[in-house]
């Protein structure tokens, strides 16, 4: 861009590691990292528990695995659009 040019996303082009854009996301949707961080525990134990199924099927355990992990990341978006609009409609910010 030239030194003439004001840029349309200031904030987004200072910050451009990956820590701070995480830091970014989660001060602006709190429920959003949340949801990631649910999705890797449940990937994680179903690995975990990949070893140890005993006699059920491997596609079984996959499908039971990825329904928990759906179920997580659906139930962190509901809550977060929950909240945003409490925040939004109930605790009405100051103008």
């Amino acid at each position: 861009m030239s030194s003439g040019q004001e840029s349309v996303f200031p904030e987004y082009e200072t910050d451009t590691s990956q820590t701070s854009k995480l830091l970014r996301k989660f001060k602006e949707t709190p429920f959003v990292p949340i949801g990631m961080a649910g999705f890797a525990m449940v990937v994680g134990y179903g690995l975990y528990r990949l070893k140890h199924r005993g006699d059920m099927k491997m596609s079984l355990h996959l499908i039971h695995m990825r329904v928990a992990a759906q179920g997580f990341v659906v139930g962190a978006i509901t809550c977060g659009v929950l909240y945003s609009m409490f925040r939004d409609y109930v605790v009405k910010p100051k103008e």
